[in-house]
């Protein structure tokens, strides 16, 4: 067995199924904000272009994607962030955004070189870390701090750690904690990497989820296309995480050799998906009406958490709460009894990198709250959760 795949604990998201299916089979109603998976139905305009676009006879798709897919996006990028993006050159259809960011290193890292780093913030989604170790390069996870409103700061790096390095990942709005940045933060990070030839990686997914019309989160490509490659995705966008359709979009030199090799991936979104993805680019409607529910969400859970009196990230844009445990104890063990009362939420050790759970350094303060069940169940959820909540003080009281 591969080596890498043995130093690697289960993925995040596949043990909350499992701990689920043992609640399920409790008998105990859940109420789950753990996995990043929305409930709010796939706009019509969508499905329906999906199944009209389904052919007779299936062939093999392109991973150059349909033109009209590619010029659509162009469009969708120029009115969303102003910026020119050249169809044939700089635009790559993509199975969603998990499977773009996986795959980008091991085109990209040459194990032989000395320059083989990739610099990710963490608590991060695992991928950015798993997507190097598969490539032979070296992760190297960099502390996101709260008085740094969980930006990842280059400019406190050692020189020598930035001329080591190859790529560097960032992701804002961030996930897990839902922060955001602005675009002098994207400069200033552009910048240090054309210094030292890095290739910068913007995880743009969850860039429309916003609540504010008046400060919308940049992309990374308003700053500069040298060696710069954005991630993109319809899943929470436009409510498509079981289609797998995004695109990634940048410098052309690295996009043109990207999309050379990811015929060997077997990767190619099909036809009948890249016509479902041309009608959620083409239209906003239904993206300002699923902006419009997380933000009910949002705001439901934020009077809550002010009332039980736990601190939080206030959440500008994403659909996620990065929450504080209550003093004393880490969100894992706030989360394991949020689950005996059917709640499952995500404990912030989910979100550390390897190297952090090997050195014994990762132990978390938070855990992350998805707003994935509907206003209804979320509403409902509240109640079982402010039971629950009393429990645990009324135990430290007890104990105490």
């Amino acid at each position: 067995m591969n080596r890498i795949l043995k130093s690697l604990r289960p993925y995040p998201m596949e043990e909350l199924n499992k701990i689920k299916a043992q609640l399920k089979e409790k008998g105990i109603k859940i109420f789950d904000f753990g996995t990043g998976d929305p409930k709010e139905p796939t706009d019509e305009k969508i499905r329906k272009a999906l199944i009209e676009a389904v052919p007779e006879v299936s062939q093999y798709p392109s991973v150059y994607g349909k033109e009209e897919l590619r010029k659509t996006i162009s469009v969708w990028f120029k009115k969303r962030f102003g910026v020119e993006l050249d169809y044939k050159s700089e635009i790559i259809p993509s199975a969603g955004s998990k499977e773009a960011i996986f795959h980008f290193p091991l085109v990209f890292i040459d194990e032989e070189e000395d320059k083989k780093k990739v610099i990710f913030g963490t608590p991060a989604y695992p991928v950015y870390e798993r997507g190097t170790l598969f490539a032979n390069g070296e992760p190297y996870p960099v502390k996101l701090k709260e008085e740094d409103n969980f930006l990842l700061r280059l400019d406190r790096l050692d020189k020598s750690i930035l001329e080591e390095t190859k790529i560097v990942w960032i992701n804002y709005p961030h996930n897990p904690t839902g922060a955001t940045a602005p675009k002098s933060y994207f400069e200033d990070v552009y910048s240090i990497c054309r210094e030292y030839d890095i290739i910068l990686c913007s995880d743009e997914c969850y860039t429309e989820l916003y609540f504010n019309e008046e400060n919308k989160p940049p992309s990374a490509l308003q700053v500069g296309k040298e060696g710069v490659v954005v991630f993109h995705s319809l899943s929470k966008r436009s409510g498509m995480t079981g289609y797998r359709s995004g695109f990634v979009a940048g410098d052309s030199k690295l996009i043109t050799e990207y999309r050379k090799y990811r015929a060997s991936f077997g990767v190619a979104s099909p036809d009948f998906i890249q016509s479902a993805a041309i009608a959620a680019w083409s239209d906003e409607k239904h993206v300002e009406e699923r902006r419009k529910i997380f933000k009910e969400k949002r705001d439901i859970f934020i009077s809550f958490l002010d009332r039980i009196g736990l601190e939080y990230l206030y959440p500008q844009a994403s659909f996620y709460i990065w929450i504080k445990a209550p003093e004393g104890f880490s969100g894992k063990d706030y989360a394991l009894h949020l689950l005996r009362y059917g709640i499952v939420v995500s404990p912030g050790e989910n979100f550390c990198s390897g190297l952090e759970i090997k050195d014994g350094s990762c132990v978390s303060d938070y855990f992350r709250i998805a707003l994935v069940p509907t206003v209804g169940e979320s509403k409902e959820a509240i109640k079982v959760w402010e039971k629950a909540h009393k429990d645990f003080l009324g135990n430290l009281k007890t104990t105490a």
